[in-house]
């Protein structure tokens, strides 16, 4: 079991040297699919697989998760894989931001096509406290549950497109 300390992002804009970075291309499968919110996943990471159960170490506060996670096998994430579940997949950016710090750039792929969303990760509290997002982030969503990955899964760009707007989210 790990806590995870982040901050999630909507993107204003894509780098312009975002190309120059290691990506990964991935598929995340949550299940049970009938949950309206579900939190284990089941992930295709470039050519590691993992299973994760995350969820908020306290009511209201998504910045502070816990996150277990197992490695798979391949052939253990094959047969995971054909329980019906939510999917999604993304391209994953590790990006080295202008402040000496390390994001993930998550583009959305297929139905969500448009969505970019960026998470800091954090050593401590104080740090995740005193962040200050570099211009690239047009603004916070860490607690708005409709831009959780378990909750995007089965989605559609249109289906979530109101709430990106009153954000002022620009489809990217």
């Amino acid at each position: 079991m790990e806590i995870e300390l982040e901050r999630t992002f909507l993107a204003k804009y894509l780098p312009k040297d975002l190309d120059k970075f290691p990506s990964k291309q991935m598929q995340d499968n949550y299940l049970p699919k009938q949950a309206r919110h579900p939190i284990l996943r089941i992930r295709k990471n470039g050519e590691r697989f993992t299973m994760t159960k995350k969820y908020p170490k306290s009511q209201g506060d998504t910045s502070i998760m816990i996150e277990e996670t197992i490695n798979l096998a391949q052939e253990e994430y094959n047969a995971l894989q054909q329980i019906n579940s939510k999917i999604h997949k993304k391209i994953r950016y590790q990006y080295q931001t202008n402040i000496s710090k390390i994001c993930e750039i998550d583009i959305y792929q297929d139905t969500l096509k448009g969505l970019v969303v960026i998470d800091f990760e954090f050593n401590n509290i104080e740090e995740k406290n005193n962040f200050i997002p570099p211009d690239f982030c047009l603004v916070e969503v860490t607690q708005e549950e409709f831009i959780a990955g378990g909750y995007l899964c089965g989605k559609s760009y249109e289906d979530i497109q109101e709430k990106l707007e009153k954000f002022g989210y620009k489809k990217l």
